[in-house]
């Protein structure tokens, strides 16, 4: 089979296309999905570049990306509720025990992965599970209500754009930081007030917001403090480890939200999906044999939304 490998850490240049890739073993729990379509994400980058290597070393050759969506092939023992012909999506990265979705097919955990949104395509199905079940499962966390305001971090990325989509959706104010380029697309995304970070001081402009979804970490975490109102909230995909000082400081809470894709986070999704209240931006397409370069772009550029590979 077709697969998107790499047999090295390293950037970009390290990803080989392997036309004679060997079949995915189907364990206890999988599933056998054929490939349509997958997206990247940063996680992917992080992986390939060694810097988990310690943590979770991988095998190789090792297939790239998690989120696929696809058809399932074959159904591994210990499985229920999925079927032959069925169209899912799902996350199968090789850090949590699958084979890797970048390939023609990919062995999946059942538990991560759900019926594919009728009313998406393919593509982009793909670009749904780690950044949409990321910006709903941290926005859930904060529990606002209708009216109040949420600046959301890094508003044209992958969780970003969904994040925005749907704090909207939910009847909130949202505020979001982009660079000048991106502006136009977070308008698209009816962003109430959008903000350069390139050209201005996000906490200079904002402030007494009820709650922060931080999608970039750092200094930008530490000086969003400064947005908040008495009682608020950050929710931080990337700061695992609260700042006690500041939050005393601020009178604030900080929390790190960590991704749980599972079947029923996917269902939540479609859900979202189907109803108009998510829907994918795709920023470039690419075919499964230009998945090197995919990644050189995903890396070096700044996309609007999501980059897919097509598979089929």
């Amino acid at each position: 089979m077709k697969a998107a490998q790499f047999n090295k850490y390293g950037g970009p240049e390290v990803i080989e296309f392997n036309p004679n890739a060997a079949m995915p073993r189907l364990n206890d729990g999988q599933v056998l999905v054929e490939g349509h379509a997958s997206s990247l994400n940063p996680i992917d980058s992080i992986l390939r570049a060694g810097y988990l290597q310690r943590m979770i070393p991988v095998t190789f050759p090792a297939t790239l990306a998690g989120d696929f969506a696809g058809v399932v092939k074959e159904v591994g023992p210990k499985v229920s509720g999925l079927r032959i012909g069925d169209e899912v999506y799902g996350n199968a990265p090789v850090i949590a025990g699958g084979s890797g979705a970048a390939a023609e097919y990919i062995s999946a955990n059942a538990s991560m992965v759900a019926y594919k949104p009728p009313k998406a395509t393919y593509i982009e199905a793909a670009a749904l599970p780690l950044a949409g079940v990321s910006a709903v499962q941290a926005i859930d966390e904060m529990k606002l209500q209708p009216g109040q305001r949420i600046l959301i971090h890094g508003g044209a990325g992958g969780i970003g754009s969904f994040a925005v989509q749907y704090a909207k959706y939910l009847g909130y104010h949202v505020a979001t930081t982009v660079r000048g380029s991106q502006k136009e697309f977070a308008k698209e995304l009816n962003a109430d007030k959008i903000v350069d970070f390139e050209a201005e001081e996000f906490d200079a402009k904002l402030g007494e917001y009820d709650a922060v979804l931080d999608t970039i970490g750092g200094e930008v975490h530490k000086r969003s403090f400064k947005t908040l109102k008495k009682g608020g909230i950050i929710a931080s995909m990337v700061q695992n480890a609260p700042d006690q000082e500041l939050m005393l400081k601020f009178g604030a809470r900080a929390v790190y939200v960590r991704t749980q894709v599972s079947t029923a986070s996917l269902m939540h999704l479609a859900g979202l999906v189907d109803k108009g209240a998510i829907k994918s931006r795709i920023a470039r397409e690419y075919p499964l044999e230009q998945t090197r370069e995919a990644y050189t772009y995903f890396e070096q550029d700044h996309p609007k939304g999501k980059i897919c590979m097509r598979i089929r």
